[in-house]
């Protein structure tokens, strides 16, 4: 689909970087990038989010390049979207609905799907708008009697009765996970999870250490599915390694509320591997964005080592990075090239390790 970017530079130093981003996440739901406009603002305008002047600019600019849609890289209000589309005569799709779109055609499992469309739902929910405006006032005559229930009412019901649906479903689904997840408490194992940033290499790194087959692609949220094995770690023994959905700068509230039993294997984990691709020159922004989402899911105080993949990019050797008290803080790998993979092994081991040490501290002093 033939689309055209609006790009808004409200100040932020890593505008670029942002701008560069949403072109890749246009690419990933198939669309063809045929214009791009930027805009310049200090702030947002309450009307359109872009002043009139480069309304009408975007407006001939559509007209030219034969754009089908208008991708705004930014999150609209329902206002805002409601008038460009008016303006443009054009569907026009924000920065939260084209993530969603994303997520919508990479999921995979019924778990997935179940947590995408909640999302969809409501995000739909605050965007209703009277587009049966001819039904609302229902006159009564053959197909209209009735309780004289307005279409964006019944709209707003329907949505409703769905959302509360896949709540009820989900809410199933993190009670089976919960109950895994006591079994594996009861049993011992160290519960390890992949955390990061789209497109860091997480899936590959999963794939290089437990030899399963999860999805890994160059793009962003190529995994939306968690996916947990079972992997014998020497000095460990058998943990669990779980392989999560990709976080984004500005991920959509909705989709952290909907993608919480997925997320669950993050909070409950006993530590987090922390991605990130040493290749990006936004590497250490991508790495507070990444934090930024693990204090709102709740995971902000499980301990977590960080991972530095793709060192053959960024002309990085394999090495192992201790702290002040002689613990691997950061392990520098190629997943790709299956290159220092031992120096994870050595860090969830000492990990294993040093956890059984305080347990059996705890219980002496308990004991005294």
């Amino acid at each position: 689909m033939r689309a055209l970017i609006i790009s808004v530079d409200l100040g932020a130093p890593d505008h670029e970087a942002h701008a560069e981003e949403f072109a890749l996440l246009a690419k990933g739901a198939g669309a063809e990038i045929v214009a791009t406009l930027t805009a310049r603002r200090s702030r947002p305008d309450a009307a359109y989010f872009i002043g009139t002047g480069k309304v009408e600019e975007a407006v001939l600019l559509s007209q030219e390049c034969e754009a089908e849609v208008v991708l705004f890289d930014q999150p609209l209000s329902p206002a805002q979207q409601r008038n460009l589309e008016r303006q443009l005569n054009m569907r026009v799709v924000d920065r939260v609905a084209l993530i969603l779109d994303i997520f919508a055609l990479r999921a995979q499992s019924h778990e997935g799907k179940l947590q995408v469309e909640l999302a969809q739902l409501q995000h739909l929910a605050t965007r209703l708008t009277r587009m049966w405006s001819h039904l609302e006032r229902q006159r009564g005559g053959i197909g209209m009697r009735g309780p004289g229930e307005s279409q964006l009412e019944m709209d707003r019901r329907m949505i409703g009765g769905k959302v509360r649906l896949l709540r009820e479903r989900l809410e199933r689904v993190q009670r089976q996970r919960t109950t895994q997840r006591r079994s594996r408490a009861r049993a011992k194992t160290l519960s390890v999870s992949l955390v990061g940033y789209t497109n860091a290499g997480k899936s590959t790194l999963f794939n290089a250490l437990t030899r399963a087959g999860a999805y890994a692609a160059d793009q962003l949220f190529a995994t939306l599915d968690t996916t947990t094995r079972r992997v014998w770690v020497e000095g460990a023994g058998q943990i669990t390694l779980s392989d999560t959905v990709g976080f984004i700068r500005d991920l959509p509230l909705t989709l952290i509320a909907a993608f919480r039993a997925t997320l669950e294997e993050a909070v409950h984990a006993d530590l987090l591997l922390h991605v990130v691709d040493a290749s990006s020159p936004q590497r250490d922004e991508q790495i507070a964005e990444v934090d930024k989402v693990l204090v709102d899911i709740g995971a902000a105080d499980i301990p977590r080592i960080l991972i530095y993949n793709k060192i053959d990019l960024a002309g990085l050797e394999p090495r192992v990075e201790y702290d002040a008290h002689g613990t691997i803080c950061r392990v520098f790998v190629s997943a790709q090239k299956r290159l220092g993979l031992d120096g994870v092994r050595s860090a969830i081991s000492q990990f294993a390790l040093l956890s059984e040490n305080n347990a059996i501290s705890t219980q002496n002093i308990q004991s005294e």
